[in-house]
């Protein structure tokens, strides 16, 4: 029988995966800390990525002084559209005295978080918790190789990145002066509507034929590790959707299983709930007017409704709620679920979703319904 899941989606779409910004800021500050600590930059610079992968980097540009380091890696995403994709992503590693730990900052193109939601406090930079997570190991390893104290500072950098930056969507959110360092898998999966649609299609039919009756429509590989621990489920019944909600649900309503399971980030299925079936963020945005309305409508006050509607990003109207005791993740986690229920049309098939923040901590879940459940 073929194989499914996510990595057998990959596949099937014939599309060659990237390297994020993350993992090529992780490769230049590897290469530029070695370089610091032995004399010579490797080249090219291996990395290991979260989920076990060791691509290799090749290096740009590199300069070295006696405390300072600078390496440069040119992103490459492969066959996504990525507007990053190009751009050199620089580290510049300087020695700081034992005990100081590591440090980050914003070079030229690199953003700085100014408005409360991300997973960054405000002023830090904007460089999210995996890849600083990459960056702190990839630097205790060259440490403990080759007799460094592993007290850095780093600053990331990315040319041009200020004006590639008003391509995104960083200046809506608060990220001010370039782009965001990303990624949780170190790796760039490829978009592309019609290849990806008819690989989550392959994946609903190897399910089928494996004789499962309960899949997951994932948003991405931490709402797949989610809902694996929650269900654990088999590889197989794991469909990564991706923002194609409306593909999983509409190929299901003609080729049905016994229970779908639908996981994502808080923000993504707050606009399924809206009535959005494709979530990516160029055709879909979070209402947080949408938002304010449910929170109300689960015992928000009036001015936390306001306040709902007036936040920077879906996390932040979630995290005022939750201050509030307003379970305004179940109320998207159950609005989502009836409309997928809406798209099914009566097909036999039972829905529950489940909503996470990027950590992958449950903040919202609905009940299972449809045929034969309350």
């Amino acid at each position: 029988m073929s194989s499914g899941g996510r990595a057998a989606q990959l596949k099937h779409t014939g599309l060659r995966p990237g390297w994020t910004t993350g993992a090529c800021a992780t490769a230049a500050t590897t290469a530029a800390y070695t370089a610091l600590l032995t004399g010579e930059f490797p080249d090219p610079v291996t990395i290991t990525l979260p989920k076990g992968q060791t691509p290799s980097f090749a290096l740009a540009v590199e300069s070295l002084t006696a405390d300072t380091a600078m390496a440069g890696v040119v992103k490459d995403a492969g066959d996504d559209p990525d507007v990053t994709h190009g751009a050199l992503v620089r580290s510049t590693v300087r020695l700081l005295p034992p005990g100081s730990g590591v440090v980050f900052r914003a070079g030229p193109g690199v953003g700085t978080v100014t408005l409360p939601g991300l997973p960054l406090e405000v002023g830090e930079p904007a460089i999210n918790p995996v890849p600083r997570q990459m960056m702190r190991e990839h630097v205790a390893e060259a440490a403990a190789a080759h007799g460094g104290t592993g007290d850095v500072e780093i600053t990331v950098s990315v040319d041009d990145g200020a004006e590639i930056a008003r391509s995104t969507w960083n200046p809506r959110i608060g990220i001010l002066g370039g782009l965001s360092i990303l990624g949780t898998t170190g790796v760039v999966v490829p978009y592309s509507c019609s290849a990806w649609i008819d690989s989550i299609r392959r994946g609903v039919d190897v399910a089928r034929a494996g004789g499962l009756t309960h899949v997951a429509g994932c948003t991405g590989s931490t709402s797949e590790r989610t809902v694996t621990e929650l269900y654990e489920l088999p590889e197989i019944a794991l469909l990564d959707m991706g923002d194609f909600a409306g593909a999983v649900l509409k190929y299901i309503r003609r080729h049905p299983v016994d229970r779908l399971t639908l996981c994502g980030g808080f923000a993504k299925l707050s606009k399924l709930a809206a009535g959005h079936l494709d979530l990516h963020s160029a055709r879909s945005q979070v209402d947080k007017g949408f938002l304010a309305d449910l929170a109300r409508a689960g015992g928000a006050s009036d001015t936390l409704a306001a306040d709902i509607a007036g936040a920077n990003t879906g996390l932040a109207a979630l995290r005022l709620a939750e201050a509030a005791a307003v379970p305004l993740g179940d109320l998207v986690a159950a609005r989502a679920r009836d409309e997928a229920l809406a798209v099914l049309r009566g097909a036999p098939v039972a829905v529950d979703v489940v909503c996470i923040d990027r950590a992958g901590v449950v903040v919202g879940r609905s009940a299972v319904a449809g045929p034969g459940r309350p």
